[in-house]
């Protein structure tokens, strides 16, 4: 089980990674095209409460349905993950188009919501700008819901390739269409900064069209094949017993919990959105200021810091039908082993990722949204977030799977409420940095919840995680400071102001830490332990002993 969940969350991690990387690498050629450094703020004004709606529209059935698909083809019943399937997308499509007009019809109050505005009255944007944004990407919510419930179908059978395949084609074809639509409007049809915008986010649709279509000719190629082993494989259940009506109430009741992981990061950064401006401004900040810092907090920072949770979101999605199956036919041993995995894994390439994301910060921030000591500083402190990110996804994907989803909603409401009340005197202190002190305590509170549920119900014991998530943190000490000496010599001849000295130092820094953080975890064996035979076969080809 341990390998079949690695290497479905390998397929998961480098289709997540492809569309993360694009999904910042298009911001080069797009900034270019816009020529507006106000513009960003524009573009992801849409974007914070689509993925909230996107969540509620989804209803967290794709993961739930993924769920009970692997629960009942392990009980060997093939007909009822069928049915449920089917329903499912008769059910998402009616969700996804409430959710639209739902979006589009209150996209000026959500506008109003989240447009700052200082004492004297004044914008950066009017809110008919924002509205005509948040219309715009609303489109997406018709498809999606159901595009993510085939997806869930894949996900249940430990099939990862059909969602890696599609994850990426939507994020190329929304890109593609978002640059050439931009550029269209403002060069060819000479529109404004506002239609380009809008015509970006809509791209959203256009995406998910591609990407569901890709899935539906996956699902017609493969049905035969599917449905000619599981005749095969099929115990004699009755389906007769099993009413849809019973499956969806518990379909329901499990769907909920998925919805707190999937809204967890849009809330908090829709908390920041509603108040951050507005609390920099009780302290003497003009809107323009108190943007230009929001700026690189929720948007530019927040996209770079998500990175490196691309393992987590791949861990979580593959995670789930893994321990379901485990925890249904009652062999904890697999699963513990399963779990030892994933947090290792989990904790071994995050770490050193953020830290080094910490170190090169000021490169790495140049090379995607241009030189700014400032935006810089805000990635250096919000780097290590991201491993609370991961560890939240991990956790409560866990929860799922031995059916405790209850303290899912209950950790991410604790969370919350610690954001909340500790964002107003952590600002005042700490300026933008207090909302970034905040998300990471609420993070933390939430964790520490589905850690000690973890361990009671599933009878798990994070003793050898600890040791060795000690182990991987003082070889990432030791990371960042050769990295950081590497990174002062670098800047005695080059400097982190242009992008192209800014993406030498960044690459000739990265080397230096993976190699001083892959040596010291073969020195010290970590690397047998966290990968068990493939790290030591890994160790041995380069002769350290």
């Amino acid at each position: 089980m341990g390998s079949k969940l690695l290497r479905g969350t390998f397929i998961l991690s480098i289709a997540t990674l492809i569309s993360k990387i694009l999904g910042l690498v298009y911001i080069i050629p797009f900034a270019a095209i816009i020529k507006n450094n106000d513009a960003m703020s524009l573009y992801n004004f849409g974007y914070i409460p689509y993925q909230i709606f996107l969540s509620i529209a989804t209803a967290g059935l794709p993961l739930a349905v993924a769920k009970y698909i692997s629960k009942y083809e392990a009980l060997g019943d093939y007909e009822i993950g069928q049915r449920l399937f089917k329903s499912g997308l008769v059910i998402m499509t009616l969700t996804g188009i409430a959710s639209f007009l739902v979006m589009y019809g209150f996209a000026p109050q959500f506008a109003h919501m989240v447009n700052p505005v200082d004492a004297k009255g004044l914008t950066v944007w009017s809110d008919d700008d924002i509205t005509r944004v948040i219309r715009a990407v609303s489109w997406a919510l018709i498809i999606i819901p159901a595009m993510s419930l085939i997806r869930g179908y894949f996900q249940g059978k430990s099939s990862m390739g059909p969602s890696a395949v599609s994850q990426v084609i939507e994020q190329f074809v929304r890109i593609l269409f978002m640059l050439i639509s931009a550029f269209v409007v403002l060069y060819t049809l000479k529109g404004s900064v506002v239609t380009a915008i809008s015509y970006a986010t809509f791209a959203a649709f256009v995406g998910a069209v591609a990407s569901l279509v890709i899935l539906i000719v996956i699902y017609y190629k493969r049905k035969p094949y599917e449905e000619g082993a599981a005749a095969l494989a099929a115990k004699p259940v009755s389906t007769s017993k099993v009413s849809l009506l019973s499956i969806y109430k518990e379909v329901i009741v499990y769907a909920i919990p998925f919805i707190a992981i999937g809204v967890a990061m849009p809330v908090y950064q829709m908390i920041d959105q509603y108040t951050v401006t507005r609390i920099l401004q009780h302290f003497a900040y003009s809107a323009k200021e108190a943007l230009y810092w929001f700026n690189f907090l929720n948007f530019n920072a927040n996209k770079l810091v998500l990175i490196p949770v691309t393992l987590a979101t791949a861990f979580s999605m593959a995670l789930v039908p893994v321990i379901t199956t485990a925890y249904i036919k009652g062999k904890f041993k697999e699963m513990h082993k399963s779990l030892d995995d994933v947090f290792q894994v989990l904790m071994f390439v995050t770490i050193p990722a953020c830290i080094g994301m910490m170190v090169l910060a000021r490169p790495i921030y140049t090379i995607f949204f241009g030189d700014s000591a400032d935006g810089a500083t805000v990635l250096f402190w919000y780097s290590p977030v991201a491993i609370l990110f991961s560890l939240y996804m991990v956790t409560t994907a866990i929860l799922q799977g031995i059916d405790q989803q209850r303290y899912t909603v209950f950790s991410l409401v604790l969370g919350l409420f610690i954001k909340v009340v500790t964002q107003y005197p952590l600002i005042q202190w700490f300026g933008i940095y207090g909302a970034i002190i905040s998300t990471a305590l609420g993070f933390i509170v939430s964790i520490w919840v589905t850690l000690v549920v973890i361990q009671r119900d599933a009878d798990y014991r994070l003793g050898i995680v600890i040791r060795r998530t000690i182990l991987m943190s003082l070889i990432a000490v030791v990371m960042f400071i050769v990295v950081l000496v590497v990174y002062w010599l670098l800047g005695l001849f080059l400097t982190p102001a242009t992008v192209a000295q800014a993406l030498l130092m960044t690459c000739i820094g990265a080397v230096a830490g993976i190699v001083v953080y892959g040596y010291l975890a073969m020195k010290t064996h970590l690397i047998d332990r966290v990968f068990g035979d493939r790290g030591t076969n890994i160790r041995l080809k380069f002769k350290i002993k």
